[in-house]
């Protein structure tokens, strides 16, 4: 099993994050490219293309039952560089927007007898597969691990995605039921393609709450046996406070949020504490039986807070571990995207997958916001 992985010139470094800085600056940026959307493979028509050495164009796309012109999603496709820093990795994946980060969606993979779950990553808001798990991903495929990753929640301005689309990878921004659906189809796509019978998901942010949400509401429970997430929005946030505000405003009657949905999108809305979005999540409580849960959040997350509201209480036949990051490591301040840049925060993914090979955490300096311990 060959997999590819790289690394660019400090100047090439640079040249990305400049670039990326320039485009948010002038609010600007090339279109979203979306693939021309083809049906969904069949298992045999996944077979044929990998005998052949090929990638299966296993693409999701969803219309949507929510109100919207419905959204769109692609697989991942040629391996990005590895990168320590959550920075470096955002000006990598704004100028190669469907990139897969190393290690992960090789159509070639087959589960080993210790490693017999796939593992599919879930990227959270304005980001893509790429930018969201370019440290993490080669580190499972390290391990030993088949690893997939998809862009979900792919809409423009005019289908709701708001304005953060209009710079290149900026994902999930569509209605979360409609991404719940998209990792439905590619979940069953990768069983098909791995003939692995289960898959293990590890979200971060929005992703998590997706993968909450396909638990739930789109027959994800039997093919799942682990979710791991990190900064996941399960209970909503108050985004220090102004989405509570904004909460209560629409509530009284003056749709606030409604004005803002234009320019954030569906999902950031969704996200807010006490949409109708996150109140149904949790209405029958916060787990499905048969599900083994992992939740990681930060002391210095800015997204997800109060960070206590990622965490999940066990219902009926499924366990939870809620982890802070920093218990036990005063060093790591991770924020809510350099959290998965930390040494620390893949020590326990890799500890919740498999925890004889990984019994012990790793602690090490991450910096808020920077992450790769300071470094580009």
């Amino acid at each position: 099993m060959t997999r590819r992985t790289g690394r660019y010139s400090r100047s090439a470094l640079v040249s990305a994050v400049l670039t990326a800085t320039a485009a948010l600056a002038i609010g600007v940026g090339a279109p979203l490219a979306v693939a021309e959307e083809p049906q969904a493979p069949t298992a045999q028509a996944l077979a044929d293309a990998i005998n052949q050495g090929r990638r299966p164009a296993a693409v999701a796309d969803s219309g949507s039952s929510s109100g919207s012109a419905g959204s769109h999603a692609t697989v991942a496709l040629g391996a990005g560089p590895e990168f320590s820093s959550a920075l470096a990795a955002f000006g990598y994946g704004l100028l190669h927007p469907n990139a897969a980060p190393a290690g992960a969606n090789d159509w070639n993979c087959r589960p080993s007898p210790e490693r017999p779950r796939p593992v599919l990553l879930v990227h959270g808001t304005w980001m893509n597969a790429y930018d969201g798990f370019a440290y993490l991903a080669p580190r499972l495929a390290r391990a030993g691990y088949c690893v997939f990753a998809m862009n979900h929640g792919q809409a423009n301005p005019m289908e709701g995605g708001g304005l953060g689309p209009l710079l290149p990878g900026r994902n999930g921004v569509a209605y979360m039921e409609d991404s719940a659906r998209q990792l439905a189809r590619f979940v069953d796509q990768v069983l098909a393609a791995t003939g692995a019978e289960q898959v293990d998901l590890i979200g971060h942010s929005q992703g998590g709450t997706v993968a909450n949400q396909y638990l739930k509401f789109e027959n994800g429970a039997p093919k799942v046996q682990r979710l791991i997430t990190f900064g996941a929005t399960h209970h909503g946030t108050s985004l220090l406070g102004l989405a509570t505000l904004g909460r209560m405003i629409t509530d009284a009657g003056i749709d606030i949020l409604g004005f803002y949905e234009l320019f954030v999108g569906h999902a950031n809305i969704q996200q807010t504490v006490g949409s109708p979005f996150v109140r149904a999540l949790g209405k029958d409580g916060d787990t499905v039986p048969g599900v083994a849960y992992t939740v990681v959040g930060s002391r210095y997350d800015e997204v997800t807070n109060p960070y206590q509201l990622t965490f999940l209480a066990a219902g009926p036949g499924a366990t939870v571990d809620n982890i802070t990051l920093q218990d036990g490591c005063e060093q790591d301040f991770s924020d809510h995207l350099t959290m998965m840049y930390s040494p620390r925060a893949v020590s326990i993914a890799l500890r919740a997958l498999d925890p004889a090979a990984q019994p012990d955490l790793v602690c090490a300096f991450n910096p808020w916001l920077i992450g790769g311990g300071g470094s580009l």
